[in-house]
C-alpha cells in the first residue's frame, strides 16, 4: 500500500548498502508481458534501520496497521500529513486492543531504555544521575507518561525517525570521508617505521594497487538508458532492441507497490560496481563500493524524483527518460577519480587522533596508578598478616618453654596429655 511504503521510508533509515541486495531480481513470467500481466508481490522484510529504537518502531507499525480505521485514514493521507504529525491524532479513534497493545510496547521500551542508562552509568561508575532525567535525552516517545502510548508518541517517533532519514546520507559520506583518512593515516604511520629501501617498496606496491584499481570498463552513468539497458540485457536477460522503459519499471519495482525505493534503485547498480570492485582483489575496497552505490542513487533521486518524496513514481521515470540526459548523459567519475580530502582536513583530523589517543593514555596512566596503589595495599596487608603470624608463633613458642600448654585460635587452653 501507498500509506505503508511512505511511512516506512519516512520513519525507516535506508538499509545499511552492504545488506542491499547484491543478486539480480527473479523473474519468472514472460518479462515481454509485464505491460499486461501484474508481477506477483514479493514479501520484502522491512530493513534494519540501525536506530536505536529499530524494533520499537517497526512494533508499532505493525500495531497500527491491524486497525481499521487507522490503516484508511494512512492510505488517503499523503507525505506532508505524515511527515508534520497531523495524523497522530487520529490515534484516539484506534480501538482498545490497539491502544493496549501500543501501551506495552511503550512500557517495554522504556524499561529497555533505563537498563541502557544504568549499564552506561555503571560503566562510568556515575550512580548519582537521574534515571528520569537521562530519558530526555531520547526523543522517539514521551517520558514524561511512560505507561501510556499517546498521540504524542505517535508524532515524536515519526518526527524523529524522519529527522534521522533526512540526516542519514550526509552522516554516511562523514564516516566515509574519516574512514579514508584514517586509512591514509595508518599507511603514513606505517611508512615512518620502514627504513628507507623498505619506505620505497612499499610506495611503490600502493601506486601499482591504485593504478591496477583505477583500470576498469567505462562505468555508465547511473540512470541514464545505456545503464537501464544493459541491466535490461544482463541482468533481466531482454533483447535490448526491445528496451521499453515502462516495461523496466514494472520489472524492478519488487514489491509492486507502485515505487521505486531507494533500495530498489541501489540493486540497478550492482552491474555497474562489479566492472570497478571484485572482493577477491586487495587493491578494491568494499566500502568505497558502497560509497559509490549511494552516490549513484543520490544522483539519481536528485534527477527523477521531481516532488523529493524519496520514491520515484512511474510518472517520474517516464519523464525522465524524455530527457536529454537520458539519451546523452555526461560522463560519469568514479570515486577513484576524486578527492576524499585535502591535507588540511587530513592534519585537523590528525590532530583530533592525537588528542583523543593523549586522553586515552591519561585514563590508562590513571589506571596503571590505581592498579599500583592496590598491588600495594595488597602487599602492605599482606607484610602485616605475615608479621601478625610470626609475633603469634613466638608467644606460642616461649609458652611452651614455660610449661603453659598452647591456646587454640580463640584464645582457649589446649589439653595435652602428660606422658
Amino acid at each position: 500500500m501507498r500509506w505503508r511504503t511512505l511511512l516506512r521510508q519516512y520513519c525507516f533509515l535506508l538499509i545499511t548498502c552492504l545488506l542491499t541486495a547484491l543478486e539480480a531480481v527473479p523473474i519468472d513470467i514472460d518479462k515481454t508481458k509485464v505491460q499486461n500481466i501484474p508481477v506477483e508481490s514479493a514479501k520484502i522484510e522491512p530493513p534494519d534501520t540501525g536506530l536505536y529504537y529499530d524494533e520499537y518502531l517497526k512494533q508499532v507499525i505493525d500495531v497500527l496497521e491491524t486497525d481499521k480505521h487507522f490503516r484508511e485514514k494512512l492510505q488517503k493521507a499523503d507525505i506532508e500529513e505524515i511527515k508534520s504529525g497531523r495524523l497522530s491524532k487520529e490515534l484516539d479513534l484506534v480501538s482498545h486492543h490497539v491502544r493496549t497493545k501500543l501501551d506495552e510496547l511503550k512500557r517495554q521500551e522504556v524499561g529497555r531504555l533505563r537498563m541502557l542508562i544504568k549499564a552506561k552509568l555503571d560503566s562510568l561508575q556515575d550512580i548519582g544521575m537521574d534515571h528520569q532525567a537521562l530519558l530526555k535525552q531520547f526523543d522517539h516517545l514521551n517520558h514524561l507518561n511512560p505507561d501510556k502510548f499517546e498521540s504524542t508518541d505517535l508524532d515524536m517517533l515519526i518526527k524523529a525517525a524522519t529527522n534521522d532519514l533526512e540526516h542519514y546520507d550526509k552522516t554516511r559520506h562523514e564516516e566515509f570521508k574519516k574512514y579514508e583518512m584514517m586509512k591514509e593515516h595508518e599507511r603514513r604511520e606505517y611508512l615512518k617505521t620502514l627504513n628507507e629501501e623498505k619506505r620505497k617498496e612499499e610506495e611503490s606496491k600502493f601506486e601499482e594497487m591504485k593504478k591496477k584499481h583505477e583500470n576498469h570498463p567505462k562505468v555508465n552513468h547511473p540512470g541514464s538508458k545505456d545503464q537501464l539497458k544493459e541491466v535490461w540485457e544482463e541482468t533481466d536477460g531482454l533483447d535490448p532492441n526491445d528496451f521499453d522503459p515502462k516495461t523496466f519499471f514494472k520489472l524492478h519495482d519488487v514489491n509492486s507497490d507502485g515505487f521505486l525505493d531507494e533500495q530498489e534503485l541501489e540493486a540497478l547498480f550492482t552491474k555497474e560496481l562489479e566492472k570497478v570492485y571484485d572482493p577477491k582483489n586487495e587493491e578494491d575496497d568494499m566500502v568505497e563500493m558502497e560509497e559509490e552505490r549511494l552516490r549513484m542513487r543520490e544522483h539519481v533521486m536528485n534527477e527523477v524524483d521531481t516532488n523529493k518524496d524519496r520514491l520515484v513514481t512511474l510518472e517520474e521515470f517516464l519523464k525522465a527518460t524524455e530527457k536529454k540526459e537520458f539519451l546523452e548523459p555526461d560522463s560519469w567519475e568514479t570515486l577513484d577519480q576524486q578527492q576524499f580530502f585535502t591535507e588540511e582536513e587530513l592534519k585537523e583530523y590528525e590532530n583530533i587522533i592525537a588528542l583523543q589517543e593523549n586522553e586515552l593514555k591519561k585514563k590508562a596512566d590513571e589506571l596503571q596508578k590505581q592498579k599500583e596503589e592496590l598491588q600495594r595495599q595488597h602487599d602492605q596487608l599482606e607484610a602485616q598478616k605475615l608479621e601478625y603470624h610470626q609475633v603469634i608463633q613466638q608467644m606460642e613458642q616461649k609458652k611452651l618453654q614455660q610449661g603453659i600448654p598452647p591456646s587454640g585460635p580463640a584464645g582457649e587452653l589446649k589439653f595435652e596429655p602428660h606422658i
